[in-house]
């Protein structure tokens, strides 16, 4: 009798475990389609994360084919969602006592007499942003748990904008990378690059989940791509180029570096 490779439970043939419901075979994308290997957690052609039984099944279906009556609410719950992360962690910036108050402001706390901004009347795409910032300088400084905590809001906040642009794709991959969800960040970057192969943004999203996976060669590949595009991808003068540009001079400085 076969074991579930989740839970090593002893299971009878069939799709799920009978003892914590993860796959048993082979499953297709509730998005996309495409085929997806027993034990995985985000389609490779799509990012969307996987569902490990009949009733995760149920709850990821796309927003694309969820019933009209249902959409609506959808989305409202994830952008209240990243909402309150928002809220709580202002709150706690606000609320910060006399100590505390010495060290260097973060990027969202307002300086002194000014007030904070109100999420409220944030477009979701700006509360998506706003996530993406946090969501770096907690990574910068290190707080391991709080980027994960927020990445978990951050992930369907993002999804939820669909269809995503180039630079929503950047900024998504970069909060998967950063989070230890590297095929779901290995996605965007794909999805990037076979839409516009030489833009800046993909190739270096694409370069640092190869970092993160040890693959020097295929980093120094994608590192002399980027050379040989940044030129005429400058020129350009995307919106994300502007916003992003410390990455990429900081992606183009490395991959300059002698090998």
């Amino acid at each position: 009798m076969p074991a579930c490779p989740t839970c090593k439970h002893s299971v009878a043939d069939g799709r799920f475990c009978s003892n914590c419901g993860a796959a048993l075979k082979d499953m297709t994308c509730a998005r996309c389609g495409s085929a997806v290997v027993v034990g995985a957690r985000f389609c490779s052609n799509c990012g969307t994360q996987v569902a490990s039984s009949p009733a995760v099944a149920a709850a990821a279906i796309p927003l694309a084919r969820a019933p009209n009556s249902r959409i609506p609410w959808i989305i409202g719950g994830t952008a209240t969602a990243a909402l309150l992360v928002l809220i709580i962690a202002q709150q706690l910036n606000t609320n910060a006592s006399p100590a505390t108050a010495s060290t260097p402001q973060s990027a969202e706390a307002p300086p002194p007499g000014m007030r904070a901004p109100d999420i409220s009347q944030m477009t979701p795409r700006e509360r998506a942003s706003r996530l993406f910032d946090r969501i770096m300088r907690l990574n910068e400084e290190g707080k391991r748990d709080s980027v994960a905590l927020f990445a978990t809001m951050a992930v369907p906040a993002f999804q939820s904008l669909e269809p995503l642009d180039a630079h929503l794709r950047y900024d998504l991959g970069r909060i998967a990378a950063v989070s230890g969800m590297l095929d779901l960040a290995d996605a965007q970057a794909d999805t990037i690059l076979d839409a516009q192969p030489q833009h800046l943004l993909g190739l270096i999203l694409a370069a640092q989940v190869e970092q993160l996976r040890g693959n020097t060669a295929e980093v120094r590949r994608l590192g002399n791509r980027l050379l040989a595009a940044e030129a005429n991808e400058r020129a350009k003068a995307l919106e994300e180029y502007t916003l992003h540009d410390a990455d990429i001079r900081a992606a183009v400085a490395a991959a300059r570096q002698p090998r």
